[in-house]
């Protein structure tokens, strides 16, 4: 079981990074008092087959419950072991403009400015700091650096990403998918609608695969797919884009797009992709 605890200064971007561990599986909880903790280990060890990945932001919102953070945490290690502690630090003058573009409150400013209130919190958690396996500095970092370093962390040995690959095969005369991020239009290969054998059957059939693979066009459109979505992939993680949706249309979605989607799906498989498909339309008339 792996379980993170996230922590260090406010604005430092330790909701950011509790976003990108969410994009990658992992079950997180926000701003648990810090004296829940071992229960809440309990639980998750408990649970470890169902709760494998486990991530808890602590920081200074729950400041009243901070005098058994030491105790906590040893209570916690004598059911979780091997827990890890990452904590996120700004150079103060940074997390000032910070909380100036943004005109939100420190969590200590309320009696106090923003500079007292940094300062104040960095005594807070410096028994966090020491105790943590690894110091991340965001001064110089933006969000999508901060999203890269965390999953270049967490992501699970031997997988090149995490983004979910939807392929969907519809009819146009149906209507477009709505969340499409790409649409390919496959009315131009061979139709087994006009074959009466074949009418009735979808391109989950062999026979109808056949029917429209046997073509020098649809063997060059498929490699010529493979190499466009092959291409574009890389490009939309690294922007980090965590749901791609692409669309393979026909004319009522039975036949030509059922076939493209399931090569594909077979291809981006084999690629170690994390990849869904859905016939949308081939049940319909």
């Amino acid at each position: 079981m792996k379980f993170v605890i996230i922590t260090g200064m406010s604005g430092a971007g330790k909701s950011e990074a509790m976003k990108a561990l969410e994009d990658i599986g992992f079950y997180c909880v926000d701003n648990i008092p810090p004296s829940l903790l071992p229960k809440f280990g309990e639980l998750c060890y408990v649970n470890k087959e169902k709760m494998s990945k486990i991530a808890i932001s602590l920081d200074i919102r729950g400041r009243d419950f901070f005098d058994d953070i030491e105790s906590s945490l040893d209570e916690l290690s004598k059911i979780i072991n091997d827990y890890e502690i990452v904590f996120f630090d700004t150079d103060i003058k940074v997390l000032v403009q910070r909380y100036k573009m943004t005109r939100r409150n420190h969590p200590l400013s309320t009696d106090m400015n923003i500079t007292e209130g940094i300062k104040k919190e960095t005594q807070m958690l410096k028994p966090l700091k020491i105790k943590a396996t690894k110091v991340i500095n965001t001064t110089n970092m933006k969000p999508k650096d901060l999203h890269g370093e965390i999953k270049h962390m967490y992501l699970e040995e031997g997988r090149e990403n995490n983004t979910i690959i939807s392929l969907t095969s519809f009819g146009f005369k149906h209507g477009l998918p709505m969340d499409s991020d790409l649409v390919f239009d496959v009315r131009f290969l061979p139709n087994p609608y006009y074959d009466l054998s074949l009418r009735d059957k979808t391109g989950e059939d062999k026979e109808v695969r056949d029917y429209v693979m046997n073509s020098d066009t649809s063997v060059e459109f498929l490699e010529r797919l493979k190499d466009l979505i092959t291409f574009l992939l890389p490009n939309y993680i690294e922007e980090g884009k965590n749901h791609i949706v692409i669309s393979i249309g026909c004319t009522g979605g039975r036949h030509r797009s059922v076939t493209i989607t399931n090569y594909l799906y077979d291809y981006l498989k084999d690629k170690d992709y994390r990849v869904i498909k859905k016939h949308r339309d081939f049940k319909l008339n």
